[in-house]
């Protein structure tokens, strides 16, 4: 398929998608939201794992205010329902592990993209930005979902009325992200993590996702009876039996995701 914002390669089972408008810092306009829909809801059908990544000095910078003549002419509530809403639903829903790649500036929408990411791993010299509120806006992108629900309220109310940088390594240690890594051997560590996600139990990794995402509007007895039902379906898989086998035979699996 043919991109004309973003690069899309496949590497040993992992789609690496990487926004691809180094001159805008990779800034989000109609067409780039519209092709990242497209480029994750194929790599969830070929693909064991979703890479999304920047090119250039940003990972992504937001809404690209020149994508319209007049930046006042931008119905927001539209754009917001038909162009943000499918491209977040296509990376939260996608069915293989989907990891964010900061490897800088993550500023408004562009932050909440990395966020919707399953895994998001920032390079030291990165930084998360809820720029909103400095242009008379409130976070959206699912900001206002993602962020209490991963530094809790005081800080994202914080991030949110402030509009301050977040640096990598507080993003780490409020729980933001998962990790925040140091700039040399960066590339090196996120492709060792990746080629952990591609090598893996695809469909436990799928069943996980599933049950972790769902418990954010279960009750204990519902989210239990998930788990009893997913965990039952992993037990069937080919994967479960190679682990078991490697388990005991005191070796590394070779999981085929199935």
């Amino acid at each position: 398929m043919k991109y004309d914002t973003l690069t899309y390669e496949m590497d040993d089972g992992a789609a690496i998608i990487t926004l691809n408008r180094p001159d805008k810092m990779n800034a989000l306009t109609t067409q780039m939201r519209a092709e990242i829909e497209v480029a994750v809801t194929h790599a969830g059908r070929n693909a064991r794992v979703v890479v999304l990544t920047g090119a250039g000095r940003a990972f992504c910078s937001g809404q690209d205010l020149g994508d319209r003549a007049n930046a006042s002419d931008l119905d927001l509530e539209r754009t917001l329902r038909d162009e943000y809403a499918p491209m977040l639903s296509a990376i939260v829903d996608c069915p293989v592990p989907t990891v964010a790649v900061v490897n800088g500036a993550a500023a408004g929408a562009g932050a909440n993209l990395a966020l919707a990411c399953d895994v998001v791993i920032a390079s030291e010299s990165a930084y998360f930005l809820q720029a909103f509120t400095r242009i008379g806006l409130i976070p959206d992108a699912g900001g206002t979902y993602v962020l209490p629900r991963t530094m809790g309220m005081a800080k994202a109310m914080g991030a949110a009325l402030f509009a301050e940088k977040i640096t990598a390594r507080q993003a780490d240690a409020w729980g933001m992200i998962w990790e925040a890594v140091a700039d040399d051997g960066f590339e090196a560590h996120w492709r060792t993590r990746v080629a952990h996600l591609s090598h893996g139990p695809t469909q436990a990794f799928a069943a996980a996702k599933r049950v972790i995402r769902s418990s954010w509007n279960n009750d204990l007895e519902s989210q239990l009876a998930s788990e009893a039902a997913e965990q039952g379906a992993c037990g069937k898989s080919r994967d479960f039996r190679e682990g078991v086998l490697a388990f005991v035979e005191k070796r590394k699996p070779s999981f085929e995701g199935r």
